[in-house]
């Protein structure tokens, strides 16, 4: 719902995630599966509540243990934009101690996406 995010911007976001002691970990995603829908999912049947394939991206490398500032993550955002360029990526923060996500966010839409649409031109 928010415009996209600068460099500077990520990466103070980058600095809260490793100010509250989680890890930042990347996630990418191709646009075909990066969003689940009727015709990208498997459903059991009509019992299967809540259930949708697409929960989960895949990872890109190992979980950001160590790392300490946003320039390292701009890195490996930009490594990933290279490697997959019609990926989405997102950057998602792991709390050890509860052993959850707690912060998630996307860094990267690829050029091809033609899902966003800005505020102004949204309705419900």
């Amino acid at each position: 719902y928010l415009p996209p995010l600068t460099d500077a911007e990520i990466s103070r976001q980058v600095d809260y995630i490793v100010n509250n002691g989680w890890t930042p970990c990347l996630e990418f995603a191709e646009s075909t599966s990066a969003y689940a829908s009727n015709e990208n999912c498997i459903r059991m049947n009509n019992t299967t509540c809540l259930y949708y394939d697409n929960r989960y991206w895949t990872m890109w490398k190992l979980p950001m243990f160590g790392c300490t500032d946003g320039h390292q993550v701009l890195a490996e955002v930009s490594n990933c934009r290279r490697a997959f360029p019609d990926a989405y990526i997102r950057l998602v923060g792991f709390d050890p101690v509860r052993q959850v996500q707690v912060a998630g966010f996307l860094v990267h839409r690829p050029p091809s996406a033609r899902d966003h649409q800005s505020p102004a031109t949204r309705s419900v």
